[in-house]
């Protein structure tokens, strides 16, 4: 492993600032602000090029998608956008090339980074503290409910292309063997009385998921992460960022998705109802669609377990283990306590 992940976090941004800064070159025109936005699973730095376009460099995690999934999710995003949805622009380099690979001698290990135009707007919070108090927010739901069924009608009807490779949100992918975010019931801060309840809800979920089934009208390409943060209000207009997440997955696990960090908002019905009521005014929803939301508000939980576990240490991880963990375990216990109805 390169020495880069034996740096603390300060050390290792410096890196990937200097790395960033040399990418740069790749790209028409000459750069200044380069700023660092964003830290996980990608760096996300902002820049301005000497026209004034304010772009968004990113350097993603090495070997946490492949070349192929990379340019796989551009591709996605400019068929969405060529679809009519706000999302941003591609920015290929002087050479028309979509995504480079880079090598620096201070993180010792090459990283593939792309560029994209900047969207305007303003976020709707962050999964750390919740959505922003404003009183627009039914609305704001409304339009992330219509825009996410606007996402699935595309990925119904869209033609993949044949080597388009995405990871899946299916039921390996979410309480497999090796899960893609990790094994959550490994997490060391867990007590054996969560560990067990989390396991119960996992074998639980199995056979749920295996009778909701997996077809075109709940099943496809989905964004995986519409939290507040990736949502950006623009006066009236509602832009979305962020598809590292994106692949295959059950469209109810999309909006489990959008509504897990508002858990305990005082708003959070409201959301609720907002985000459904929109995405049924572009999508139907079934009876059984809408019984699978606890189940998949449970998975997601799961996930983030999975994700806290495997990057133990990082900022992030440190900051919402417990939370995590709480607000999860509570889940799983209302799933485990409901039944759904028979199909």
């Amino acid at each position: 492993m390169s020495h880069f992940y034996a740096l603390d976090n300060d050390q290792q941004v410096s890196c990937l600032h200097e790395l960033a800064n040399t990418a740069l070159h790749q790209w028409e025109g000459s750069f200044s602000e380069l700023t660092l936005v964003k830290y996980r699973e990608n760096a996300v730095f902002s820049a301005r090029r000497d026209d004034g376009q304010r772009v968004a460099l990113r350097v993603h995690r090495h070997n946490y998608h492949t070349e192929a999934a990379l340019r796989s999710e551009l591709q996605w995003m400019e068929a969405l956008a060529a679809g009519g949805l706000q999302v941003p622009e591609v920015i290929p380099t002087r050479d028309r090339q979509q995504l480079v690979s880079v090598y620096s001698e201070s993180i010792g290990e090459p990283r593939h980074i792309d560029m994209l135009a900047w969207l305007a707007g303003k976020t709707l919070g962050t999964s750390e503290h919740g959505v922003n108090a404003d009183d627009s927010t039914p609305d704001v739901f409304h339009a992330a409910g219509a825009l996410a069924a606007r996402i699935h009608t595309h990925g119904e009807r869209w033609e993949q292309p044949d080597e388009f490779v995405r990871h899946a949100w299916d039921e390996e992918g979410l309480i497999g063997h090796q899960p893609f975010w990790g094994r959550f019931w490994e997490l060391d801060a867990l007590t054996t009385d969560q560990r067990q309840l989390l396991l119960a809800a996992r074998r639980r979920a199995r056979i749920d998921l295996r009778r909701y089934g997996r077809n075109l009208s709940n099943f496809g390409m989905i964004h995986a992460d519409l939290v507040p943060e990736n949502l950006l209000l623009d006066k009236a207009k509602l832009r979305l960022i962020d598809f590292d997440d994106a692949g295959f997955g059950w469209h109810m696990f999309e909006l489990a998705t959008a509504l897990f960090f508002c858990l305990d908002d005082p708003r959070y019905d409201q959301m609720q109802a907002s985000l459904l009521a929109g995405y049924q005014s572009v999508r139907a929803l079934t009876k059984q669609d809408l019984a699978m939301l606890t189940p998949f508000l449970t998975l997601r939980g799961m996930t983030y377990l999975g994700w806290v576990h495997t990057r133990a240490g990082s900022p992030t991880a440190l900051e919402l283990t417990d939370f995590l963990i709480e607000r999860t375990c509570k889940l799983a216990g209302r799933y485990l306590d409901s039944a759904l109805p028979e199909t």
